[in-house]
C-alpha cells in the first residue's frame, strides 16, 4: 500500500493574515512539501497540472525534474497530466526524461482536467473531450513501447517514422493512472491495458465514486489481468490533523469557510459527508480504513494537505502528523485487513523485474544520424531490423 500527498499548487489569501503567496514562494514551497514528505518516509509526491491563475503548476515535468534531484526515496506522480490538451509526443518525451532524472522513481496519472477555458487556449474543443483523452492515451502507450511509429488520428497530425526520444528507463515505460470521477470510458480503457484507476475521492460524499471503481474491477477482470479485486486502485482524500479534535477544526475552520470551493458549507457537516477528514491522528485513521471497507482492498492513497491557503509551516506540520501518527497505523490495520492475493501498486522495480527476470533490461542505444540529423532505418543499433522507417517527405 503507497501513502502520499499531493497537491495542485493553488494559491489564495490567507484568511487569518490576509498574505498571499507570491509564485515563486509557492513554487518554493512546493518544492520543501515533496522533500519533507521524503524525508517522512511518505512513498508518493503528486503535483496537478493548471495553466491558469491561482495555480502555478504550468509546468509539472520541470518542476518534478528538479524535486527529482533534491529527494531521495519518494516516488513521484502527477494530479493530473492533461492528456486532452498536452500532446502525447511531448508527455511521452517529457516524462521519460523525468523518469530518468528519478531514475525511475515516477509513474503518471492522466486526465482531463476540470478547468474548461484549458480547452480553447490550447486549440480543442471540450465536446471532444473523451475522444480526445482515449485517442491521445493510445497513442502515448505506442510511442512508450515501440521504436518507431506510424500514427494517424483525428486529433493530430499524422506520425511517419517517428521515435519518441529518449526511450523509458531500461526500456519499461512509467506506470500509467487513469484519473477520472465521472466517465466511464476511461474506466474501460485503465482496465483494457491493465493500469491503474484513480478516483479523487473528495469534493462529493462519501463513496460517491464507488460504481466507477467497481466497473473498473469488473473491466480489469475481463480484459484477463487478473481478479476484480487485484485491480490496481488509488484513492484521493484531504485531511486537517491535529492531536486534537477541536484544535484541528479550530485551525482549519477560516481556510475552509473562506476557500470559494467550500464557501457556504459548515466544516462539520462537509466532513461528515464527504471524504474530508478533520480530527485527531485516530480520527483520520477512523477516516481512512472506512475507504477499504467501503470501495475494497486498493493500492494508493493521497491527501491534499496543502489547499486553500494553508500556510507553508501549517502544511509542513500536516505532513509531519501524517507520517509519524496517521500512515504507521494505517499500514499496519490495512495489511492486517487485506485479502490474500492483493497486488502492491507497480513500481519501476517490479516492472522491470516482469518484463526482464534476472536479464539485463535494454538499455537504446542509438546509431549515428545519417548527416541529416536521422537515423534512418535502425534508430537504435538492437532495433528490430524488419522495421522500416519511412520518414515525411518536405
Amino acid at each position: 500500500m503507497q501513502f502520499g500527498i499531493f497537491t495542485v499548487g493553488d494559491i489564495a489569501p490567507d484568511p487569518v493574515t490576509g498574505r498571499t503567496q507570491s509564485e515563486a514562494e509557492r513554487i518554493r514551497n512546493i518544492v520543501r512539501l515533496a522533500q519533507h514528505a521524503d524525508e517522512l518516509g511518505l512513498d508518493v509526491f503528486a503535483l496537478g497540472e493548471h495553466h491558469n491563475p491561482p495555480f502555478v503548476p504550468s509546468s509539472p515535468p520541470a518542476i518534478l525534474g528538479h524535486i527529482a534531484a533534491v529527494t531521495n526515496q519518494i516516488l513521484l506522480s502527477t494530479a493530473v497530466t492533461l492528456i486532452t490538451t498536452n500532446d502525447p509526443v511531448k508527455v511521452a518525451e517529457d516524462y521519460a526524461t523525468v523518469q530518468h532524472l528519478a531514475e525511475g522513481r515516477l509513474d503518471l496519472m492522466i486526465g482531463r482536467g476540470n478547468t474548461v477555458p484549458v480547452y480553447p487556449w490550447f486549440g480543442k474543443d471540450i465536446r471532444q473531450g473523451v475522444e480526445l483523452t482515449l485517442e491521445n492515451y493510445n497513442l502515448l502507450h505506442r510511442l512508450w513501447r515501440e521504436d518507431v511509429v506510424d500514427w494517424e488520428g483525428k486529433f493530430r497530425t499524422a506520425l511517419q517514422g517517428f521515435t519518441a526520444t529518449p526511450r523509458p528507463l531500461d526500456d519499461v515505460p512509467p506506470f500509467v493512472w487513469h484519473g477520472a470521477i465521472r466517465t466511464p470510458e476511461i474506466a474501460e480503457q485503465a482496465a483494457y491495458y491493465g493500469n491503474g484507476y484513480f478516483a479523487n475521492h473528495i469534493l462529493a460524499p462519501d463513496f460517491h465514486f464507488k460504481p466507477l471503481v467497481d466497473f473498473y474491477r469488473k473491466r480489469f477482470e475481463h480484459h484477463g489481468h487478473g481478479r476484480a479485486d487485484q485491480a490496481i486502485i488509488g484513492l484521493g482524500g484531504q485531511a486537517f490533523i491535529a492531536r486534537r479534535s477541536q484544535d484541528a477544526y479550530d485551525a482549519f475552520r477560516p481556510y475552509f469557510e473562506n476557500y470559494p470551493v467550500f464557501r457556504g458549507s459548515r466544516l462539520e457537516d462537509y466532513a461528515h459527508r464527504t471524504p474530508l477528514s478533520v480530527g485527531s491522528p485516530q480520527e483520520v485513521i477512523d477516516k481512512t480504513l472506512t475507504f477499504q471497507t467501503g470501495f475494497g482492498d486498493y493500492q494508493r492513497q493521497l491527501w491534499v494537505l496543502d489547499s486553500a491557503a494553508l500556510p507553508i509551516e501549517s502544511a509542513l506540520t500536516q505532513i509531519e502528523l501524517l507520517a509519524t501518527e496517521v500512515v504507521p497505523v494505517l499500514r499496519r490495520e490495512m495489511a492486517a485487513r487485506r485479502a490474500p492475493g492483493i497486488p502492491d501498486a507497480p513500481t519501476h522495480e517490479t516492472l522491470v523485474r516482469a518484463k526482464y527476470g534476472e536479464a539485463e533490461p535494454r538499455q537504446p542505444r542509438p546509431n549515428a544520424h545519417r548527416g541529416d540529423n536521422l537515423t534512418g532505418d535502425s534508430p537504435y543499433q538492437d532495433s528490430d531490423p524488419s522495421v522500416s522507417v519511412r520518414y515525411p517527405s518536405a
